[in-house]
């Protein structure tokens, strides 16, 4: 018996394309925090994480652009060294860092909302500069707010406390992170005029 599959689609075309996309920026997450600088206010260094959730949400929309994040979160869980550091396992997850990482994919919905409008991807072309700038200073107020509760919780200290010791000394950073994506997601549009 012959069984013809020529009209059967498992897995439709654009689901494919989409995880495709948010297994690569999972793994661009994972370079991102091998890239660090010295912090002259802090001992800890700067790492090009939060640029990776930027993109992630403008690039690949609310739904794909978290869930990759999601994706590389677990993959740091099951113990692939994509941490900060070359972390790997549960311990980042549940240690000082924990709200920094947890706030990641939640950052990058609020950010895929703003650029596309809605849950729905659309063209990231279209969004004003103002409006992928004020879509990352969102993401930046959840990424700061839950990783200085997390921060705040695991180390038993009061919220001023926890923003001074693990945000402040990064705020003029992410300026930087926001110009450099902006500038990643314009460069295709001046490379064609």
């Amino acid at each position: 018996m012959v069984t013809n599959t020529d009209s059967v689609e498992l897995v439709g075309e654009e689901a494919v394309g989409n995880l495709a996309r948010a297994a690569l920026f999972a793994a661009l997450m994972g370079a991102f925090a091998y890239v660090s600088f010295p912090n002259p206010l802090s001992p800890t260094p700067i790492t090009l994480q939060v640029l990776g959730v930027f993109l992630a949400g403008i690039m690949l929309g609310p739904v794909w652009g978290s869930a990759s994040i999601l994706l590389y979160l677990a993959a740091g869980a099951a113990g692939a060294p994509v941490f900060a550091g070359g972390q790997a396992g549960l311990q980042p997850l549940v240690g000082f860092t924990a709200g920094y990482l947890w706030s990641y994919p939640v950052a990058a919905l609020v950010i895929g909302v703003v650029v596309h409008g809605g849950l729905d991807l659309g063209n990231y072309d279209r969004a004003s500069t103002p409006r992928l700038v004020g879509a990352m200073l969102a993401g930046t107020v959840v990424i700061y707010g839950l990783g200085t509760a997390g921060f705040a919780l695991v180390q038993g200290v009061g919220l001023v406390e926890a923003f001074v010791v693990s945000a402040l000394a990064f705020v003029p950073f992410e300026a930087v992170k926001i110009a450099a994506a902006v500038g990643i997601v314009r460069s295709d549009r001046l490379s064609a005029d």
